[in-house]
């Protein structure tokens, strides 16, 4: 009898000293948690208040905004309408239409008739950009683009009339 009053006395201190170590652990786990909350809750802070500062917002060069065909002041671009750009995009954001031509000195040539943009399905990836072998398309700074109508988010990128740059 006294074997199994020494065995329930060793098992009931067992447990006491497991439900207090666990407390003592929680209590130390809560502490460091609390230190470390205090050290951010002090640190210096690192947002920035986006709508008050858009006059002094400076985004860095590498951003992509919004795909963009630069056109010069004659309304001409760079864009052959070869297709890399549409056929390395992986969302089917672009879609060009070309056509046919004859020249004057009776050569067929493929033009650009609409460049079409899907600023919504587009992730941004700057595949199209590194595809074009004219730097016909890039990325600009332009970041705005909060719409209801996702229709607003197609976009056309030619201008009307625009035509390509003849090389001379």
């Amino acid at each position: 009898m006294e074997n199994k009053d020494i065995k329930s006395e060793t098992s009931q201190q067992h447990v006491a000293s497991g439900y207090f170590g666990g407390l003592i652990h929680g209590i130390g786990s809560l502490l460091t948690g609390m230190k470390t909350t205090m050290t951010v809750f002090f640190r210096a802070k690192t947002t920035e208040q986006y709508p008050e500062n858009r006059k002094t917002l400076v985004l860095p060069e590498r951003f992509r905004g919004t795909l963009t065909m630069p056109h010069n002041e004659q309304n001409e671009h760079r864009c052959v309408a070869c297709g890399l750009c549409q056929l390395s995009c992986p969302n089917d954001t672009i879609e060009i239409i070309s056509e046919m031509i004859e020249t004057e000195e009776g050569k067929k040539k493929k033009i650009l008739k609409t460049y079409h943009y899907d600023l919504g399905a587009c992730m941004f990836c700057q595949l199209c950009v590194n595809a074009c072998p004219h730097d016909a398309i890039t990325f600009d700074q332009q970041f705005e683009h909060a719409v209801f109508n996702r229709k607003k988010l197609l976009m056309t990128l030619n201008h009307e009339g625009s035509k390509v740059i003849e090389k001379k």
